[in-house]
């Protein structure tokens, strides 16, 4: 592949620091947080190379962008965007996840089953044009025009100056899989590797059963390293949704004193009794259950313990990816008020808002 463009790829990305509050002032441009896979594009005529955050080609996984980014972006171009997939109006996280698979067939066959869409925020270059040292602003006018005429599955992604609009669309996104809100300088230029822009994320609470725990690595028997969280469907089955971690050394001695109590009895009448065979997968029912290996860890040990289902802890969590948490939780306090049946994922639910299924229910 011969790329005739005024910089050729691997090109780091322009990153972004963590915020608590969307930023205030005339001079932001702000965006919706896509929660994709980062990608940038590299046009030159037929010629289409994807680039990955990590710098690794990408395009292999989603094979089924390559004909619409020929016919929809200019003749020579270079994008900075998202790879994301939308199954119902909603960011499908996981389904990004299963392409990222080495047998080209199964990218084929996942691919026709839950097609994939780009979502372009940055023009780098257009033509001979590297427009790296353009202001934010002007880069942004470039890539609305030069991608005007762009149809699904490329969009361009929606942009405001009105903090209030961007204040709307962190409270409503969410509940498309959408990660937060991003805020730009206006004159902010390309700085690739630097975290010059912001983002805002979500950060919300649930109650959630502790189903389980796992052993500190080298503290078995003495220091716990993480607990494994559970919610309640519609009817009544538990699923495994994710952990609570990050303690402090000194909690880990004391936490796993205070779960002894209720390891006694626990394997015999709990709804994961057959831990053993379980993976970090959906079995056939569409039960979501805990690992004995990990994807990206084959080497890692992910054998549990279980507890009587007495026990509820409220944690902190920034996004749900399908039925569990995207990331791990934060332990915030224990809820003695609260019965482990009332820890249902109904608690998490959020509308998905019409702006996301107008663009991704074509």
């Amino acid at each position: 592949m011969k790329l005739a463009l005024p910089f050729l790829p691997p090109v780091e990305p322009m990153l972004a620091k963590l915020a608590n509050e969307i930023p205030e002032g005339d001079h932001w441009i702000y965006e919706p947080k896509w929660d994709g896979f980062r990608a940038m594009v590299f046009k030159s005529g037929n010629d289409v190379y994807i680039q990955s955050r990590d710098l690794k080609p990408l395009g292999r996984y989603f094979p089924e962008l390559e004909q619409p980014l020929r016919d929809n972006l200019p003749d020579r171009c270079i994008l900075d965007g998202e790879i994301v997939i939308a199954t119902d109006g909603r960011l499908d996280f996981e389904a990004l996840l299963l392409r990222i698979h080495p047998a080209a067939s199964r990218v084929a066959m996942l691919a026709a089953e839950k097609p994939s869409s780009y979502v372009a925020w940055d023009l780098l270059a257009l033509g001979d044009e590297d427009l790296r040292g353009l202001p934010q602003e002007e880069r942004r006018k470039r890539l609305e025009e030069a991608l005007a005429s762009a149809k699904t599955p490329v969009h361009v992604s929606p942009a405001t100056r009105d903090r209030a609009v961007a204040e709307d669309w962190f409270r409503r996104f969410e509940g498309a899989g959408l990660d937060g809100v991003m805020a730009k300088p206006q004159d902010l230029l390309f700085a690739a590797g630097k975290r010059a822009m912001i983002k805002v994320k979500h950060a919300r609470t649930a109650d959630c059963v502790v189903a389980g725990f796992r052993w500190y690595k080298g503290g078995k028997d003495t220091l716990l390293g993480s607990m494994m969280l559970g919610l309640y469907d519609a009817a009544g089955v538990l699923h495994y949704v994710g952990i609570a971690g990050s303690f402090k050394q000194a909690d880990r001695a004391k936490l796993a004193e205070l779960l002894k109590p209720l390891r006694e009895g626990a394997r015999e009448s709990h709804p994961w009794k057959d831990w053993a065979e379980w993976q970090d997968q959906e079995t056939e029912n569409g039960r979501r259950l805990p690992g004995a290996t990990s994807r990206w860890n084959r080497g890692k040990d992910l054998s549990w313990e279980p507890l009587r289902i007495e026990l509820v802890a409220e944690v902190s969590f920034d996004h749900m990816q399908g039925t569990r948490f995207r990331h791990g939780t934060h332990f915030k306090r224990w809820r003695p008020d609260k019965p482990p049946s009332d820890c249902r994922y109904d608690q998490l639910e959020v509308s998905p808002p019409q702006e996301i299924k107008d663009i991704f229910g074509k």
